[in-house]
């Protein structure tokens, strides 16, 4: 077993588009309409909207590879890039997602080191992320990992308003 990140460049950009969809959809369909999830995977994942945040030097992203396969993505955002008003001190981590069959092989917690990585060399004072009030296993592996729920703000998915809960973790 090998596993590798890489940084995403433009040229990146359909296979980002895929494995985005991909994952969201896997992850959420259960609990969303059908219409819901294709509203917000067309306006959150469209290539256009991917190619701008791949050009916002304030977000990167990383594709996590298992066995050479592309298993799960990160992004993480800095400064006005950032979802919420968080200040220059703040990463943000607004996406950890793995693919289903990848799941379970510390891909996530890899990933989720590259983010500590990355704010640590930034000199970020906290980390900070969105997850949906009811994904109870994200929540449970930010816990985990150290997080704290510090707030709430609202998340659309299509025209249903959803609540994620804010969890911040204070860096050393």
């Amino acid at each position: 077993m090998t596993i590798n990140i890489k940084q995403c460049t433009l040229e990146d950009s359909r296979k980002l588009q895929e494995i985005s969809s991909e994952t969201f959809y896997e992850t959420f369909k259960e609990q969303n309409s059908a219409e819901n999830m294709n509203a917000y995977l067309e306006k959150a994942f469209n290539l256009p909207q991917l190619e701008k945040e791949l050009s916002n030097t304030s977000s990167l992203f990383f594709f996590v590879y298992y066995d050479n396969e592309v298993a799960g993505y990160l992004k993480v955002n800095t400064n006005d890039a950032q979802s919420e008003e968080m200040g220059e001190e703040s990463l943000e981590v607004e996406r950890i997602y793995i693919k289903k069959e990848f799941q379970k092989h510390g891909l996530g917690k890899y990933l989720f080191n590259k983010a500590l990585e990355i704010a640590m060399e930034g000199n970020k004072k906290k980390i900070w992320l969105g997850v949906w009030e009811n994904n109870e296993n994200a929540i449970a592996f930010y816990k985990k990992m150290g997080f704290v729920q510090t707030g709430a703000h609202s998340f659309y998915m299509g025209d249903d308003e959803q609540i994620d809960l804010i969890m911040t973790k204070t860096l050393e």
